[in-house]
């Protein structure tokens, strides 16, 4: 149990004397220093009452350590996005931070696509990721860049690299936004989203790539959501006006074999 460090956590982090948790939960200071030092264990109505005070589930409470999480999730906390109070399963993060205990930005290349489906929640896995940095992004949101590889996204080349900021509740997902997900059948999909969750359960996923087909992702095949911020490639994507221009004289060419066809069929 973490009861009794978490709160004592949670109050320095809000910069808080005992004192004053204490008259805001109209309980003794002595009876604060009790639970916070284990000496004495609180009730169902003390628990309830830190609970609201912190805006935190008991269950979080007393089954998490807070002080392990990185600060991108705990910031999530801090928002109200508390997988418990919201009665959904607890999404925890593994993640990787600096000896200046900044967090990283861990890189998952085409190879380790394979193992990352099945070590995205495995601490000792995301530790031996290659790690980087980006100055210009916030300090304060977890992100992590994913190798994407076919045509499906185009004119975002294969081989690009994606960023994506960690999503924690997934009823936040903005349609005609791009998504990284992470899926249990698929693995790894970059894709521009339409938002069902609310009132089917589902995301509608879009390729940019109008030869793709949309298809639909139930929530409970997905495991990690990861929002798109940028891409890094080496190749200069191809004009849209050459694309359509290539695809016209394909057709074109098409039409004139099936017509040299037809004639002489016909002889």
């Amino acid at each position: 149990m973490y009861f009794n460090s978490n709160i004592k956590f949670l109050r320095k982090r809000m910069g808080r004397t005992q004192d004053d948790v204490a008259v805001a939960l109209s309980m003794k200071r002595s009876t604060l220093s009790g639970y916070e030092n284990a000496i004495a264990q609180p009730g169902i109505t003390a628990l309830i009452a830190f609970s609201k005070y912190f805006r935190i589930s008991i269950d979080t409470l007393v089954k998490i350590d807070l002080s392990a999480l990185p600060e991108s999730q705990l910031r999530q906390l801090e928002k109200g996005y508390d997988v418990y109070m919201n009665g959904t399963h607890l999404r925890i993060l593994a993640t990787t931070v600096g000896s200046d205990n900044e967090e990283n930005i861990e890189l998952v290349s085409e190879k380790a696509k394979a193992g990352y489906k099945s070590g995205f929640a495995d601490p000792e896995y995301i530790s031996i990721l290659p790690t980087f940095r980006l100055p210009f992004l916030s300090k304060q949101k977890k992100y992590r860049t994913f190798q994407v590889s076919g045509d499906s996204m185009l004119p975002i080349p294969d081989g690009s690299w994606v960023t994506g900021v960690f999503v924690q509740d997934w009823t936040t997902i903005r349609d005609r936004d791009a998504y990284i997900i992470l899926t249990i059948e698929e693995g790894i999909i970059f894709k521009v989203v339409e938002n069902k969750i609310k009132s089917d359960g589902k995301l509608i996923l879009h390729s940019l790539n109008s030869v793709y087909e949309p298809f639909e992702m139930p929530v409970s095949d997905i495991r990690e959501v990861w929002q798109f911020v940028h891409f890094i490639s080496a190749e200069i994507p191809e004009n849209t006006s050459s694309q359509t221009l290539h695809l016209a004289k394909s057709v074109k060419q098409l039409k004139e074999e099936v017509k040299a066809i037809q004639t002489k069929l016909k002889i």
